[in-house]
């Protein structure tokens, strides 16, 4: 039995969502008495004030009806939460920040929940889905808020909302000081595991291992983000920043880059290149090259204004003293930039080449010591020109999002709402597993033409 609370009941969300409930659900070792403290560590106060991750994950289910979502989709949904939090006791926790320690901890204790929201929905499923441009702000009510204040703040929360004779789906709200990318989706795949196989065991590869001792850094950066922080917002908050206002004007659109696109990317940058070789054209190399320069060229023909990027990069895979386990729970990013550059030398017949070249430089230059080289990150990040066109990736096509079965089949369409501002983009891999890249974008209407008109013109 999933220990929950109704709090809310049938009650309107918003012109398209009417909210049916919302209960909390505890991990399903709950009775016991066990405590959980984990420590943050650098790693995770880079993200301290980040604004949450949010991702929205939709099924399709065109016979689906209101009571076998009740009856049947909810509470397997629910039970198997409750599973899988048990092996991710932080998860149900909360950050907190004592007023004599002097970094704020992920605390557990028993009795402890998270937060479920189910709710229905009459927005046009296939619009959400689709392959047109739609506004930004009709994701937005799909996922749940998460809970934050000076001194304690929530850790991750969920939605799942019903289109009738549609489908559904799920969205998911996770503080990012908690956890990245890799940690959450590993998460996902273990609920997905327990929900589709009614289990409650999990195979190893997705049990979490929580030895903070693993991280090694530079004497005192704690101290050094926290200052950045606190030079920022009032010190020893936990609030977040706020969400930037999203203009009603702003479109999401998903552009697809299919295996044989790649592909003639990859021998357009060997023809055009006059050192090829020592280009690094990966898919992702190719992908983000192409990208970053068709979003430049969106932005206007100024040769002189700064732009610059950023992506980043899992340490699991670096670092090797000590070697790090890939089921390491919580922060282990490190992010390559490059600013400021200037937007001209992108905008002419070699933009891609040169767009090429930086990247695979800065891939290129990743070694086991990126955690040492956070200090100079910081300072590089302070100095960013204010106005500078700043491309930024989230997600990765090595999440497996598509994999994410319940037990109703692999996703229909995967979205990261939080890239609801100029200059952040989403990856992850295609659907179809073809060896594709599917790339998210939320901009405004004018620009979004422009850059898909880029898009498209760049393949041909």
């Amino acid at each position: 039995m999933v220990p929950e609370k109704i709090i809310i009941s049938h009650q309107k969300m918003s012109p398209s969502l009417n909210m049916i409930h919302v209960s909390r659900v505890a991990p399903s070792n709950s009775n016991s008495s066990e405590s959980l403290t984990l420590p943050l560590t650098f790693f995770d106060l880079l993200w301290l004030k980040h604004k949450a991750v949010e991702r929205v994950i939709f099924y399709k289910l065109t016979d689906v009806t209101r009571p076998f979502f009740e009856l049947v989709i909810v509470p397997n949904l629910k039970s198997s939460l409750s599973s899988s939090l048990s092996h991710y006791l932080p998860l149900a926790g909360q950050i907190l920040w004592e007023s004599l320690d002097p970094k704020p901890n992920i605390v557990y204790s028993p009795n402890d929940t998270v937060s479920f929201t189910v709710a229905e929905s009459n927005a046009d499923f296939s619009r959400l889905t689709g392959k047109e441009p739609f506004s930004s702000t009709e994701l937005h009510p799909l996922v749940p808020e998460l809970q934050n204040s000076d001194d304690s703040a929530s850790v991750m929360s969920f939605q799942v909302t019903l289109f009738p004779n549609q489908g559904f789906c799920i969205g998911v709200t996770a503080h990012h000081a908690v956890s990245d990318g890799k940690t959450t989706t590993t998460f996902l795949k273990s609920w997905a595991h327990l929900c589709k196989h009614q289990d409650s065991s999990l195979p190893e590869d997705l049990i979490p291992f929580y030895d903070r001792t693993v991280i090694k850094g530079p004497p005192e950066i704690d101290t050094k983000v926290l200052k950045i922080w606190h030079s920022i917002d009032k010190p020893k908050s936990l609030k977040l920043l706020p969400k930037p206002e999203i203009d009603s004007d702003v479109v999401r659109y998903t552009y697809e880059l299919t295996r044989e696109d790649i592909e003639k990317l990859r021998e357009r940058l060997k023809r055009e290149s006059s050192s090829s070789s020592s280009l690094r054209l990966s898919t992702f190399v190719i992908t983000f090259s192409y990208i970053f320069t068709c979003l430049i060229g969106s932005g206007g023909d100024d040769p002189d204004r700064p732009v610059g990027y950023r992506f980043a990069v899992d340490c699991r895979r670096l670092i090797d003293d000590p070697p790090i386990p890939l089921t390491y729970f919580g922060n282990c990013v490190y992010s390559a930039v490059k600013i400021p550059l200037m937007a001209g030398l992108f905008l002419g017949e070699q933009g891609f080449v040169a767009a090429a070249r930086l990247i695979s430089d800065s891939v290129e230059e990743l070694d086991s010591n990126v955690a040492w080289k956070i200090p100079e990150l910081l300072e590089t990040c302070e100095n960013a020109p204010v106005e500078s066109q700043f491309v930024s990736v989230a997600g990765s096509t090595r999440f497996g999002m598509y994999g994410l079965d319940f037990g109703w089949g692999k996703p229909f369409k995967s979205l990261l709402v939080s890239i609801d501002q100029r200059g952040k983009i989403s990856m992850a891999e295609s659907r179809d597993g073809s060896g594709g890249v599917e790339i998210g974008f939320s901009l405004k209407k004018e620009e979004m033409n422009v850059l898909i008109d880029l898009l498209h013109k760049g393949i041909k």
